[in-house]
């Protein structure tokens, strides 16, 4: 979430960097909502003066024995407006956080500025794709031809969008989950953490998937608690381990990596991607997650960017690094 304090202080600068990745932010909202947040603020502590001023004139006037049922109806009516206030002001908080919370993350001054991913930018490329002698057979041919890898059956099971896998393509997906992690703790130091798949809704609001991507998620209704969610990547459990809390700079930087199973509804997909192991509501992951000095961030994203490379590497798979342009961000 966005500091409300660059909204507050250079709204137009901040319109101008959301604008980049094709966000319009509202302002007229956002300054009636603070407009309104200052009056009643100033108002309130205003009401509470003055009710501090005259509960000791209370005091004073029943010390001396007096009458002070007028000076008590006064303070009685301030009660009164400084409660609607309070009330207001918890709602229009509330009202800002919810604004605060649609907000994207700004982008790095070094994102080029593009409109669509024909806008991206490459900055490397390893290896080759392989060139073959006869026609290719894509995952799903091959799966299928082999008895290892069953969509209908998925299908009849769970509907569509999953997969099932046996044999020795079970066996792979297994051995690719491991040999991520032993790469990852023994090589690259990272510590490897077991995490829930089910979260809370200020688990998902910590890293932005709420609320705007909640049609994304599945959700876990509870009659006797609040709802959960399965999580869509290892990143929801694994951030908001520190979620909360303030770190010592000698305990950083933190190096988490996690496996886990991802969910995802794939809501605005309908009708794409149909075909084979791609936009699956169900599919497995390993996350690399780093938890750093904000001014090492740079560097951490670009050692992380270089421990996922590394298994591409040793697999011997060709990749491209492309930087996103502003556009294409999400």
């Amino acid at each position: 979430m966005l500091d409300i304090q660059h909204l507050r202080s250079d709204i137009d600068a901040l319109a101008e960097r959301l604008a980049r990745r094709g966000f319009v932010l509202d302002k007229a909202t956002f300054q009636n909502l603070e407009s309104e947040r200052k009056t009643l603020q100033t108002r309130t502590q205003d009401l509470q003066a003055s009710r501090n001023s005259l509960s000791k004139q209370v005091g004073m006037l029943k010390g001396r024995g007096e009458d002070a049922a007028r000076v008590m109806a006064q303070v009685a009516e301030l009660k009164s407006e400084l409660e609607a206030n309070e009330v207001r002001l918890g709602e229009l908080l509330k009202e800002l956080d919810a604004f605060l919370a649609l907000l994207p993350n700004l982008p790095d001054e070094s994102v080029p500025i593009g409109k669509s991913e024909a806008d991206n930018v490459e900055v490397k490329c390893w290896g080759a794709p392989r060139v073959f002698d006869f026609a290719v057979k894509d995952h799903v041919d091959l799966g299928e031809a082999l008895g290892q890898l069953d969509f209908a059956t998925a299908a009849k099971i769970a509907g569509t969008r999953f997969s099932l896998m046996r044999g020795q393509l079970a066996r792979l997906h297994r051995a690719l989950a491991q040999f991520m992690l032993d790469t990852h703790t023994i090589e690259h130091d990272y510590l490897e953490v077991y995490a829930p798949y089910l979260v809370n809704a200020a688990s998902l609001l910590g890293t932005g998937q709420l609320p705007k991507f909640e049609e994304d998620l599945f959700k876990i209704l509870r009659a006797d608690a609040e709802p959960l969610y399965l999580i869509p990547t290892a990143e929801v459990p694994v951030t908001n381990i520190v979620r909360g809390e303030i770190l010592a700079a000698d305990a950083l930087p933190l190096k988490l990596v996690c496996h886990t199973p991802c969910f995802r509804s794939e809501a605005g997909s309908y009708g794409r991607d149909t075909r084979g192991m791609i936009r699956q509501h169900q599919f497995d992951k390993v996350e690399l997650v780093q938890i750093v000095a904000p001014e090492a961030s740079l560097a951490a994203h670009e050692e992380l960017t270089g421990h996922a490379e590394t298994i591409l590497e040793l697999l011997d798979l060709p990749y491209r690094r492309v930087t996103l342009c502003s556009g294409d961000m999400g």
